[in-house]
């Protein structure tokens, strides 16, 4: 993403994790990586952006100089808080989805989520961008979605004070109401609301008292009378009633709402309900807050009747990327005005949605050539209610013409002359009837490959690699007319380690603890030579009894006691007498046990 603003330029990346199948796909933005069941995410068809936010908003800096892509725009003085701008990344994340064209994810179906500080991320990208159709925060903690006036009387929770001074994380004018909050002219049921009537799944931890769940509970109660004022009570769920006290663990009892969720407000499948599981041990009182009624709207709130079923669609103009779809209207049956069409590609578990029309008709683009297409209608109404589908018709598209035969697939690659920074791919030619035209080149570091080049011959050298990460390659062929090959076997490679002229130190930061754990967030790495470091290698030592349950932003390898982090490929390079802030662990220990990391060294 590069951003411009009154002559100032900054710019982030993210990186896209595709689901099985064929797109375009909705996608659900992770902020940070820390706590969400990505699995689940992709197992109901969408896809996963991974979000740096520290990279927008750095944590560890002053108020008055603030840090990152936000406030290099906007100034590193300004008072808006990272959780702001954090959610204006990911809006720029979706300004991009849409101007990508909707081939590969819909701009119209993208959900957020993230765990602990990311989740009061989470929350607050959910309220301030429209185009999420589902928040999903977790454990979001004091400054989450914990109500502000409830905070101060709950026992071991987080005092908004501590919130507001361990990071700049709300803006700066919340600082002078941090001791009484009672004097906000809002709450956090009011950030709730602003996220009505779109999709919402709030979970929640009631094991670990500083993380607030009664208050969080109460939030979400008084939120979820905006929802159903709005007529969309079913659109919010809120989920403490779980066994795992571990902090962001990926857990059984949300995998099916999670993925229910997904298909409903993302997919415009199933009939999914939401609901509150309050755990007994963290359960708030709204009555004890609130002195209001819940109102009963009149343009909303009392329409539940769907619009009539459309038509069956007749297709026409078929190609091969298109095809235009009439139907015979629907009627609106409750009083709320027939506000649309959902047009839906029948193939199975989900069907993905083709397009919106306001209209009776649609043309489609972006289809696959030479592919049978089964399609249905469903109409909407001003209240979000969803007719029944309207029968299918089937028409399949036209092929390219020409030649339609792929090439094969290239064979043996393999890399040499690895470096630090880079390697040289080769490979065995591929064949075609037509002609080889190029290569595409395939690289991941994750699950997910992304073609990063093309190459006319059977050679490609890659550079500015990071040093000591691995990365896979393949490679496709492709001949004049576009068809593309299957891709080649795989090649895996670990770049050398850097050598680096500076030196770095590392300082552990525990953020939150509890009986049986703890988490260190940030693990601060810091370049006080004159030089840039690119790559660092952080060694500590865990007390006797205590285990490493998960890490974020490194690479981790284990001895013993000895635990050894290194970087990944976006935080390794370190500018002379700058920090990174964006790793850091989480660790198991016997109840009781106080004790924490020691040892810190930094290569």
């Amino acid at each position: 993403m590069n951003v411009s603003h009154n002559g100032r330029t900054a710019s982030f990346t993210a990186g896209v994790d595709l689901p099985s199948g064929t797109g375009p796909f909705p996608a659900v933005v992770v902020l940070g990586g820390l706590g969400a069941d990505t699995a689940t995410i992709k197992a109901a068809g969408a896809a996963v952006i991974s979000y740096d936010p520290l990279a927008v908003g750095r944590e560890g800096t002053p108020r008055t100089n603030k840090q990152g892509a936000f406030y290099t725009l906007y100034g590193t003085s300004s008072g808006t808080g990272l959780l702001a701008a954090w959610a204006w990344g990911v809006s720029r994340i979706i300004d991009v989805i849409e101007q990508s064209g909707g081939s590969v994810l819909r701009a119209d179906a993208t959900g957020v989520t993230g765990c602990s500080r990311y989740g009061k991320g989470a929350f607050v990208v959910g309220a301030f961008d429209q185009r999420i159709a589902l928040t999903m925060p977790i454990e979001s903690g004091s400054g989450g979605v914990a109500a502000f006036r409830s905070v101060p009387g709950e026992g071991g929770a987080q005092p908004l004070s501590s919130t507001y001074s361990e990071q700049p994380w709300l803006g700066d004018a919340f600082g002078s109401f941090t001791g009484s909050p009672a004097r906000l002219p809002v709450d956090t049921h009011s950030v709730v609301g602003m996220i009505a009537p779109r999709g919402l799944f709030i979970m929640d931890n009631p094991h670990i008292d500083w993380l607030a769940a009664r208050s969080a509970s109460v939030g979400a109660l008084g939120g979820a009378e905006v929802y159903k004022a709005l007529g969309a009570g079913g659109n919010i769920t809120y989920w403490s009633a779980v066994q795992d006290g571990t902090h962001c663990a990926t857990r059984s009892e949300w995998r099916t709402p999670l993925q229910q969720s997904i298909q409903r407000f993302l997919l415009n499948t199933g009939s999914y309900t939401g609901s509150m599981r309050i755990a007994s041990n963290k359960s708030g009182n709204l009555a004890e807050w609130r002195d209001w009624t819940t109102p009963t709207l009149p343009d909303g709130g009392t329409d539940t009747t769907a619009p009539s079923t459309p038509g069956a669609p007749a297709a026409s103009a078929v190609t091969a990327t298109g095809a235009t779809l009439t139907w015979a209207a629907s009627t609106d049956q409750g009083g709320s005005g027939l506000a649309g069409y959902d047009v839906h590609h029948e193939q199975g578990a989900t069907d993905p949605r083709l397009g919106q029309s306001t209209t009776d008709s649609i043309t489609l683009t972006g289809l696959t050539a030479n592919t049978r297409y089964q399609v249905y209608v469903r109409a909407r109404d001003g209240a979000g209610n969803l007719s029944a589908s309207s029968p299918a018709v089937t028409f399949t598209t036209t092929g390219t013409g020409g030649d339609t035969s792929p090439p094969t697939a290239p064979t043996g690659l393999s890399a040499s002359a690895t470096t630090a920074t880079g390697t040289t791919l080769t490979w065995t030619a591929a064949t075609d009837d037509d002609g080889v035209t190029g290569y595409d080149i395939l690289r991941a570091t994750g699950t997910a490959f992304t073609q990063i080049d093309t190459s006319p011959t059977t050679t490609y050298t890659d550079t500015g690699l990071t040093p000591n990460t691995t990365y896979r390659y393949q490679v496709r062929a492709r001949d004049a007319a576009g068809n593309t090959s299957p891709v080649s076997n795989t090649a895996q490679l670990t770049t050398q380690p850097g050598t680096s002229t500076g030196t770095c130190t590392a300082t552990g930061t525990v953020q939150t603890q509890w009986s049986t754990g703890y988490g260190v967030q940030p693990l601060t790495i810091t370049n006080p030579s004159t030089v840039t470091i690119t790559g660092w290698t952080v060694t500590f030592t865990l007390p006797a009894g205590h285990t490493l349950a998960g890490s974020w932003n490194g690479t981790v390898t284990t001895n013993g006691q000895t635990v050894t982090i290194r970087n990944v490929a976006h935080n390794g390079t370190i500018a002379a007498g700058a920090s990174n802030s964006s790793a850091g662990f989480q660790v198991n220990r016997p109840s009781g046990n106080t004790s924490t990391p020691s040892g810190y060294t930094c290569a």
